[in-house]
């Protein structure tokens, strides 16, 4: 990644790195380093997704807990829920242009990468992490109130609605006291840069709904919104 990058990035994000090679890891998908392999020292974002997570949910729910003091457990854990999710943080991904500084494998690119929620998703986080280890997380906190906590400003109850795979697993806690639905992929068409995932719910080996998608998040969102529509539940 080239100066003039980093520049145009930074200016995006509103951030400047003290050390580039935090944003450099953060914006190299496994792809790419599997493919560049002996050829470069990079490192790939995946461990930088999973530290990066846990300051997005430390940062959210902070603010729902000083900005809704009324708000019950439950209600945040639904509101939050809502904010974390690949589709909302895709769509923060691209609004600051994430994807056309990604570092992807050929096969990615050529599969339409840059603009897969997954992908988008991960290196945000990823992003979110490498601004935590490069200055603290006072920076990262204020980076995730530009760019995520604006969907607060809906109707934080509208947002906590829209996330049927939480509203599920809680109807679930109460009627069999702690008992865990699962996800399961049915299927998966379609091309690379164009597929389509079946996803089903089960307890026990049961099966809930199902439900389709462009990704696996949005299909068991689909397959939790069938099944809480089967249990007599308003959508």
């Amino acid at each position: 990644m080239n100066t003039e990058h980093v520049k145009e990035l930074e200016a995006a994000i509103g951030y400047t790195f003290l050390n580039s090679a935090y944003l450099e890891q953060a914006l190299t998908h496994s792809s790419f380093h599997k493919a560049e392999k002996g050829k470069h020292e990079s490192k790939d974002n995946e461990r930088m997704e999973f530290l990066g997570d846990a300051v997005l949910e430390l940062c959210v729910s902070e603010e729902l807990f000083l900005r809704f003091p009324g708000m019950k457990e439950g209600q945040m854990s639904q509101t939050r829920a809502s904010i974390v999710c690949e589709s909302a943080l895709s769509q923060a991904a691209h609004q600051i242009g994430l994807g056309a500084y990604l570092k992807l494998g050929h096969g990615e690119e050529l599969g339409g990468g840059r603009n897969k929620p997954s992908i988008l998703s991960d290196a945000f986080e990823a992003l979110i992490c490498a601004i935590y280890l490069d200055s603290g997380f006072e920076q990262a906190k204020a980076f995730v109130h530009r760019t995520v906590l604006p969907l607060l400003d809906m109707n934080p109850h509208q947002a906590a609605e829209k996330d049927y795979k939480t509203r599920l697993q809680e109807k679930i806690h109460q009627r069999t006291h702690g008992k865990q639905v699962q996800y399961l992929l049915l299927k998966e068409e379609g091309p690379d840069h164009k597929k389509t995932f079946t996803m089903a719910v089960e307890l026990e080996g049961t099966v809930l709904g199902t439900g389709t998608g462009n990704s696996k998040q949005s299909a068991g969102q689909a397959a939790a919104k069938y099944a809480l529509e089967q249990m007599g539940e308003s959508i």
